[in-house]
């Protein structure tokens, strides 16, 4: 089932008679345009949110109270799991760097638990550098949850000696965590991110041990990793796409969900005694993928292609934009020693490599990246006459 059958589909295929999207897409204009708790569920019984639409139609999901209470529980697990311990002798303070659109499911999530044993600094990714850090100062977070793109900046303000908070952990969600970014991170707070994997239609799919190894949460979801015809590919080997059943889903069933992000699942075991099947890699999204003419014909050109020359040459964070003419790369600063002209020569070699046909390249340092209306920074964005393909 992909989102656009659920969509169309909607009030068939809610369990609640009488139930409509209708009633549910009232409940978040409110929020958006009158301002509205997100915290509150629609008539007192439904808390809804939904996906930013990039994708096409954006989806809206809803859960009744005890699926509410278990796509919390899935979220506290992760620090949980995390070693990072709260109670009532000490709170767990919570900065998230991410969007402030009351829509989001982190926002519902923030809303509901709201609380003196949870108090949550909610910080917009797309504000200045200055109100961020200034904010963050004065919170003094226990644990510092945000995007990979929103995360990297303040490493660099923290290794700058501008930032100056000491989190027990840092948690990376919603976006790809590269290798190298993990190792900014590090550098920064002492101590590797907790790179936790979840998603509107889910909630938490998978989160790291204290020995970061992230397990999939097989007690409240059925994960298949998929090739393009929809087999299940082995062990190890990266799908196409995920299918995935929320089995605590009961309002709005969600029977192998489509989902276009590319992983790889491992096997079982590991030193913390966690017997869940283990999650090997997240490579992203199809949507990922650029198609670029080729020398001999279309040419697929994964976002490693760019990994491989971007992640050292900017590492505060990249992005590749694709446009009808054009490939805008746009850098969040670069490393002592690079150039804008030298950085398009390494992109152009990889690029012909990978067996693209010669396109133009504009590259640019910018103070922020491009993001979506959730305030996502992905790698890799293809335009299609202005528009996101996302």
């Amino acid at each position: 089932m992909t989102k656009a059958d659920l969509m169309e589909n909607f009030d068939d295929a809610v369990t609640v008679p009488g139930l409509r999207l209708a009633l549910l897409e009232d409940h978040l204009r409110s929020l958006t345009q009158d301002g509205g708790d997100p915290g509150i569920p629609s008539k007192g019984r439904w808390w809804a949110a939904a996906t930013a639409g990039t994708t096409g139609r954006r989806g809206t999901f809803l859960w009744g109270r005890s699926e509410w209470a278990t796509v919390l529980a899935s979220y506290a697990r992760a620090y949980d799991w995390a070693g990072i311990p709260a109670g009532l002798s000490r709170p767990l303070k919570v900065a998230l760097v991410s969007s402030l659109v009351p829509t989001h499911q982190s926002a519902v999530v923030g809303a509901s638990l709201r609380s003196a044993l949870v108090p949550t600094l909610r910080l917009d990714v797309t504000a200045t550098m200055q109100e961020t850090v200034a904010a963050l100062k004065g919170f003094q977070p226990r644990v510092l949850v945000g995007y990979a793109s929103g995360l990297l900046p303040l490493a660099a303000e923290q290794l700058a000696g501008r930032l100056r908070i000491s989190p027990q952990g840092v948690m990376s969600a919603s976006e790809v965590l590269t290798p190298q970014a993990a190792a900014e991170l590090e550098a920064a707070w002492g101590t590797a991110p907790f790179d936790v994997y979840a998603a509107t239609e889910t909630a938490g799919i998978a989160s790291p041990c204290r020995y970061r190894n992230r397990h999939v949460y097989e007690d409240l979801l059925i994960v298949e990793a998929v090739d393009q015809a929809g087999a299940a590919v082995p062990p190890g080997t990266t799908g196409a796409r995920i299918l995935v059943s929320v089995l605590f889903s009961r309002t709005l069933p969600l029977i192998r969900y489509e989902m276009s992000d590319s992983i790889s699942l491992g096997g079982r075991g590991c030193p913390c005694g966690r017997s869940f099947t283990l999650l090997e890699g997240i490579e992203g999204r199809l949507e990922d993928i650029l198609h670029l003419p080729g020398r001999q014909g279309t040419v697929n050109i994964h976002p490693n292609v760019f990994h491989h020359v971007l992640d050292q040459a900017a590492p505060s964070g990249w992005q590749v934009i694709q446009e009808p003419a054009r490939l805008r790369i746009l850098l969040a600063g670069v490393t002592p020693g690079s150039t804008t002209e030298s950085i398009r020569a390494d992109v152009e070699g990889a690029l012909t490599a990978a067996g693209a046909a010669p396109i133009p390249l504009e590259v640019g340092v910018v103070e922020q990246l491009e993001r979506t209306p959730l305030g996502k920074a992905p790698f890799v964005r293809a335009l299609v006459e202005g528009k996101d393909r996302r």
